[in-house]
C-alpha cells in the first residue's frame, strides 16, 4: 500500500503591519488533503516574523530586503 499525499503550492502575499509601516511578503501557501491546510513553510513563517521584527525596530531597509515591498502609512486629513 502506497501513501501518496497530494500537495498544492500557491503563491500568495501576506500583509505585515507594524505601527506606521506595512510590508507585503511573498510566500507560498501549501495545501494538502489534511486537516491543517493551507499552511506556510517554516522558511516563509520565519521570513514573516523577521519582517515584523524589523518593522517594529523601524529598520525599513532590512524589512525591504527580507520582504520586498514596504509602505509607510500616513493619515489623510480632509
Amino acid at each position: 500500500m502506497t501513501n501518496t499525499t497530494t500537495k498544492t503550492e500557491t503563491p500568495s502575499t501576506e500583509i505585515v503591519r507594524e505601527g506606521r509601516y506595512v510590508a507585503e511578503v511573498d510566500v507560498t501557501l501549501i495545501e494538502t488533503h489534511g486537516g491543517w491546510s493551507p499552511y506556510l513553510s517554516l522558511v516563509d513563517a520565519e521570513k514573516i516574523e523577521a519582517v515584523s521584527l524589523a518593522l517594529k525596530r523601524g529598520d525599513v531597509a532590512t524589512a525591504r530586503v527580507l520582504g520586498g515591498r514596504v509602505y509607510e502609512l500616513r493619515e489623510v486629513t480632509v
